[in-house]
C-alpha cells in the first residue's frame, strides 16, 4: 500500500457505515436520501482520515519509539510532516464541503467529530472511562449525521443500542491493549497508553459484560417497540436479534482467544464468522423491512 494511502487508513471507513443506520431503519430508501447518506458517509471518511493524520502528527516522537507504531508513514519518514499537513487540510476541507452539500447538521457532526478528537489526542485520552466515552461519541455523531442530518427522527432505543455497542467496542479495545502488555518488559510498557494504568482486566470485563448486555437488550426492545412495528408494519424484526447476539459473543471470543480487539475494522474483515454474521444480519433486516 502506498504510504499516503496507508496514512489515511481506508480500511477504517467501515466504521462510517453507522451513517446508513438511520435511512435503513427509518425506511427512507428514496434516491435523494440515498445520495445524502452517501455524501455524509464520504464526509466522515475524509474527516476520519484527517483525524488519523492529526493523531500521527501529534504522536510522531512517541510513535518512533514504539515497536509497532514506528512503521506508520510519518513516524517512519515515508511521508513528511509538511505533506501530511497539506493532506490533512485537503481532507478537512473536502469533508466540510461534502457536509455542506447535505445539511448544517452534518456539518455540525463532522466538525464536532474533529474537535472532539483534537481534545482527545491532546489530553482527554489519558482520562480513564472518559476516553472510551469520547470514542463512543465519535460513533454517535455518525449515527446522528445519518438521522438528524438527513431529516430523520432517530429512535431512542436505536440511539441507546448504538451507545451501548460503541462503548462495548471501546472497552474491548482497551482490554485488548491491556492483554498486549503481558510478557512485555517495563520499557515497552512505558510506550503504551498511560490510561491503561488505571484499567484492570476485572474492571474492563465488567464494563464489557454490561455494555454487551445493554446492546442486546436495547436492540431487542427496539425490534418489539410498538413504534417500530407500526413504522415497518411487521413484527418480524425480532428475527434479526440472534445475529446480534452471535456477533457480540463472537467478538468477545476473539478478544480472549484470538488476541483481537485492537482494530474493529480489521477484526470484521479478517474473521469469516463475524463477517458472515454482519452480512446475514444486513440481508435479513433488508428482507424484513422491504
Amino acid at each position: 500500500m502506498p504510504p499516503p494511502l496507508k496514512l489515511i487508513r481506508p480500511h477504517q471507513y467501515l466504521k462510517n457505515g453507522f451513517v446508513f443506520i438511520g435511512p435503513l431503519f427509518a425506511h427512507q430508501w428514496d434516491l435523494f436520501t440515498l445520495y445524502e447518506s452517501i455524501a455524509a458517509f464520504f464526509a466522515f471518511c475524509a474527516m476520519a482520515s484527517a483525524v488519523y493524520i492529526l493523531n500521527d502528527l501529534i504522536d510522531i516522537e512517541t510513535d518512533r519509539a514504539h515497536p509497532k507504531k514506528c512503521k506508520r508513514p510519518i513516524a517512519s519518514r515515508e511521508v513528511s510532516p509538511r505533506h501530511a499537513k497539506i493532506l490533512l487540510v485537503v481532507l478537512f476541507l473536502t469533508s466540510i464541503g461534502l457536509s455542506i452539500s447535505v445539511s448544517v447538521y452534518v456539518v455540525a457532526c463532522t466538525a464536532g467529530y474533529f474537535c472532539i478528537n483534537i481534545f482527545y489526542s491532546l489530553s482527554l485520552k489519558h482520562i480513564v472511562i472518559l476516553d472510551v466515552f469520547l470514542i463512543s461519541a465519535g460513533f454517535m455523531l455518525r449515527i446522528l449525521a445519518g438521522t438528524l442530518g438527513l431529516g430523520i427522527t432517530p429512535s431512542a432505543w436505536l440511539l441507546l443500542c448504538g451507545l451501548m455497542l460503541t462503548l462495548f467496542i471501546g472497552f474491548s479495545k482497551r482490554h485488548a491493549e491491556l492483554l498486549m502488555l503481558k510478557g512485555r518488559n517495563k520499557q515497552d510498557q512505558g510506550l503504551t497508553r498511560r490510561v491503561l494504568d488505571d484499567y484492570s482486566p476485572i474492571i474492563l470485563e465488567q464494563y464489557i459484560a454490561i455494555t454487551a448486555a445493554g446492546t442486546i437488550l436495547s436492540y431487542g426492545l427496539y425490534t418489539v417497540s410498538p413504534k417500530t412495528i407500526q413504522l415497518h408494519n411487521t413484527e418480524n424484526l425480532i428475527i434479526t436479534l440472534p445475529f446480534v447476539i452471535y456477533g457480540i459473543f463472537r467478538y468477545i471470543f476473539l478478544l480472549h482467544r484470538r488476541s483481537r480487539g485492537n482494530d474493529t475494522a480489521k477484526d470484521l474483515l479478517q474473521d469469516p464468522h463475524l463477517l458472515v454474521t454482519v452480512i446475514l444480519w444486513f440481508a435479513c433486516t433488508l428482507w424484513i423491512l422491504q
